[in-house]
């Protein structure tokens, strides 16, 4: 049986969500902060540690964005085959809920001209990826990318005789090249295989799983362990000022 939407139901859900990614934590990167301030050795780190947790408590309490970085909107669509929407335009509606709420939410905008270098003054448009699956509903996910952290991504194409080993010696270089300067904390997401794009949008993807749940499969599960292991090792530590702590898996 076809399920119908109406499109103004998509932005509603859109505009809500783009207010509350920017003003309530997740729990699973709460608890990692708070597992991290115990574990932390380094003064400095956990002085670090400890104004994060307190950024999330009033920015949760006063309604107000966790970072002034409020990001461009990516929005992830996972919808059903047996839905129908109606009243207009699936992309267009999603702007619009990007639009209203970034201007309801008092978040920054940050979107501009690529080449003018205009700001678009609504946060718009936003990157939306689209996935068709079984059933008639839709799940909806917006993940705001703030630039400090989207300015350090970096994508390598290995050779086909490139080695495990040769994979993570990259991906720990760029977090060491990244060092202090994506803003904290930091969460890695990798992204492996297929063609440039594809490995980028699963890296996004990555990082929309709970922080400690482990890959599915063994293999993965494995190298998340053993690149956890390497990035802690650099002692870049919270905020870039050095610690011996160690952080999440994921």
């Amino acid at each position: 049986m076809i399920r119908t939407i109406h499109v103004k139901k998509i932005r509603e859900i859109v505009a809500s969500l783009c207010v509350g990614a920017n003003i309530i934590a997740p729990k699973d990167l709460r608890k990692c902060l708070s597992a991290g301030l115990k574990n932390e050795r380094s003064a400095a780190g956990k002085e670090v540690l400890r104004v994060l947790l307190e950024n999330l408590r009033v920015a949760a309490r006063d309604l107000l964005p966790i970072c002034q970085d409020s990001g461009m909107a990516v929005v992830f669509l996972e919808i059903g085959q047996d839905i129908h929407f109606t009243g207009g335009d699936l992309y267009a509606a999603v702007h619009s809920g990007v639009r209203e709420g970034y201007a309801k939410g008092y978040l920054r905008k940050s979107v501009v001209d690529p080449l003018t270098r205009l700001n678009t003054r609504d946060n718009t448009p936003a990157i939306i990826h689209t996935g068709i699956v079984p059933g008639s509903k839709v799940r909806i996910t917006v993940s705001p990318k703030g630039f400090g952290s989207e300015n350090m991504s970096a994508v390598r194409m290995f050779n086909p005789t490139a080695e495990g080993a040769e994979i993570e010696d990259f991906i720990v270089d760029c977090v060491s090249q990244a060092g202090a300067r994506p803003c904290p904390p930091v969460v890695v997401g990798v992204g492996i295989g297929g063609t440039c794009e594809m490995a980028s949008l699963l890296a996004k993807k990555a990082l929309l799983q709970p922080l400690e749940r482990k890959n599915r499969d063994k293999r993965l599960a494995v190298l998340e362990g053993s690149l956890l292991g390497k990035i802690n090792r650099l002692g870049i530590g919270p905020g870039g000022l050095g610690g011996g702590g160690h952080g999440a898996g994921g």
